[in-house]
């Protein structure tokens, strides 16, 4: 009796078994066959969504053409930022040493070529310059004594009244008495000149971008007292790409806008375009000049240039 249950328990999970992978084989086949029902039923996309999704593809891949901002070669008008530059930038020094007596200028202030800027003391050499005038007085004094001696002399001996050598003496008197008086005016003309030489003066009309030393400061031999830069007129320094380099020239008229002023337009002339082009960044450099007579515009101002081509 007991191996009998034993025989149907055995074979009732047998039965059991056998109908779990039934279903499963079942089940397996009616998703199969429903997925493929879909795929064959799906309907086409429509043309503009099959052209998006394409684009879509190839960008993906990388295959797709970029655009880039630059100018095209055929443009009318080159667009470029540049820096306004002084032509000329000058260290102001005193030609002899000495110590700062004055000063007529501070840093930013507005010169003319020839302005006074600087003194330097000059007590001494004017002491000098006067005790030259007196010594020129007399070396004068005595060179009008030795002509008049000279002058005697010589009628003497065209009546052979006296010997020539007495005549010869004379005239090497008044010889050294004339070097004599050309000597006293040489000092006197150095002394004056150093006089000058202890103002300084600004070489061009500009500004003053430093000061470097004070009142009672002595300047040595080479110290810079002031560095003054030229304003009038001012140079615009802007790169210009390489495949311009056949449509832009000397004489083409520049427009610049500038930030201090944003409702005017500067116009300047180019005078220069480099010959060497930067492997780098492929661009070669131009310069234009500006009249600047009102001196609004400063060295080191940043412009926005505007250049009409052919």
């Amino acid at each position: 009796m007991t191996r009998t249950k034993t025989i149907l328990a055995i074979l009732s999970i047998l039965t059991l078994a056998i109908a779990g992978c039934e279903s499963d084989e079942a089940a397996t086949s009616t998703a199969a066959a429903t997925a493929t029902t879909a795929t064959q039923e799906a309907p086409p996309l429509p043309a503009d969504v099959a052209q998006v999704a394409g684009a879509a593809t190839t960008d993906t891949t990388g295959t797709a053409a970029t655009s880039t901002a630059e100018p095209r070669a055929d443009a009318s008008t080159l667009v470029a930022t540049g820096e306004f530059v002084s032509p000329v930038r000058s260290e102001l020094s005193p030609k002899l040493p000495g110590r700062v007596s004055r000063m007529y200028v501070e840093e930013g202030s507005r010169v003319t070529k020839g302005q006074p800027v600087l003194e330097l003391e000059t007590e001494y050499v004017r002491l000098n310059l006067q005790a030259a005038t007196a010594d020129v007085a007399r070396a004068k004094a005595a060179l009008d004594e030795a002509q008049r001696d000279l002058a005697r002399k010589k009628g003497l001996a065209d009546k052979g009244s006296i010997p020539q050598a007495t005549y010869d003496r004379s005239q090497a008197t008044y010889d050294q008495a004339n070097a004599a008086y050309r000597s006293a005016q040489a000092q006197v003309s150095l002394l004056r000149q150093q006089i000058s030489d202890g103002t300084l003066r600004a070489p061009v009309t500009g500004v003053v971008a430093e000061k470097r030393t004070e009142v009672g400061a002595r300047l040595g031999d080479g110290g810079v007292a002031f560095v003054v830069v030229q304003l009038s007129p001012l140079k615009l320094r802007f790169a210009v790409p390489e495949r311009y380099l056949g449509r832009i020239d000397r004489g083409d008229k520049v427009s610049a806008r500038v930030d201090p002023y944003p409702t005017e337009t500067f116009t300047g002339v180019i005078k220069t375009v480099g010959g060497v082009i930067d492997p780098k960044t492929r661009t070669m450099f131009a310069e234009a000049e500006f009249a600047n007579g009102d001196g609004r515009l400063r060295p080191g101002l940043f412009a926005r240039v505007e250049v009409k081509l052919d």
